[in-house]
């Protein structure tokens, strides 16, 4: 494909629908990557566990991988790219994870760049928040669980401070799951681009280690993004080994 070969690259804002404070990514992608690569990416993106369907939905037409039992596409995810699509600046589309839960992720084309042939794609350059629990019941029953948070945790505080008083160290013992949960639900204020960054350039090198890693990961702060596109600190990657292979 002519785009793909002359170098090109999206970046691409993508968030979750119905979610406030906005859960989001800034990522650079090549325009050679193929719907199956998007979806990777994504996926490693918000730390998704890959373990429902998914659907891409573009210009009135869906795409994505087909699993068993599941919903069935008239093409290969891994055979259309992004560059067949000819996107335009500001352009929009929609990727969803988990039908039942129905994850709606936003995607925008925010511009098109010249191609860095000694860079990493894909590469997150920004984001905020770690993504929801998997099977927590979708963005609205998420937010309720999120805004019930400082009463859970003053509940159990509370309750650790009585079985303090009364002496019951195995009933603290038993607190345990409630400590691990309310932990988790505070980490995910957090996002470490970083971790992200690895698991990408994991999946970049075909190393099979990307898929036994999910999470976003919890970092010091609740956003972190690079204040220049270019300043991401891209790592050298065999991009044009890659388009060889292709061309072979």
């Amino acid at each position: 494909m002519a785009d793909a070969l002359g170098g090109e690259a999206y970046r691409i804002h993508v968030w979750i629908r119905q979610i406030s404070p906005m859960i989001w990514r800034r990522l650079l992608v090549g325009s050679d990557s193929s719907i199956a690569d998007l979806h990777h990416t994504l996926q490693i993106a918000f730390g998704w566990s890959d373990s429902h369907l998914h659907r891409f939905h573009i210009r009135g037409r869906d795409y994505g991988i087909g699993k068993i039992g599941g919903i069935g596409f008239s093409t290969d995810a891994k055979q259309v790219r992004l560059a067949d699509f000819r996107f335009r600046i500001n352009e929009r589309f929609l990727y969803e994870y988990d039908l039942g839960d129905a994850w709606q992720h936003e995607v925008r084309i925010e511009q098109r760049l010249p191609l860095d042939d000694a860079g990493v794609y894909p590469h997150c350059i920004g984001g905020r928040l770690q993504a929801p629990p998997e099977d927590c019941g979708g963005p609205l029953a998420f937010m309720a669980q999120r805004d019930r948070l400082p009463i859970d945790v003053d509940e159990l505080l509370w309750q650790l401070q009585e079985d303090m008083r009364a002496g019951a160290l195995e009933a603290i013992r038993d607190r345990q799951a409630e400590i691990d949960s309310l932990s988790e639900r505070l980490g995910l204020e957090t996002f470490d681009r970083r971790a992200v960054n690895r698991r990408l350039k994991q999946y970049a090198m075909n190393d099979e280690a990307w898929m036994c890693q999910s999470g976003s990961g919890s970092a010091i702060g609740g956003s972190d993004e690079d204040p220049h596109t270019g300043g991401d600190r891209r790592r050298e990657w065999s991009r044009r080994d890659n388009r060889r292979d292709r061309l072979s």
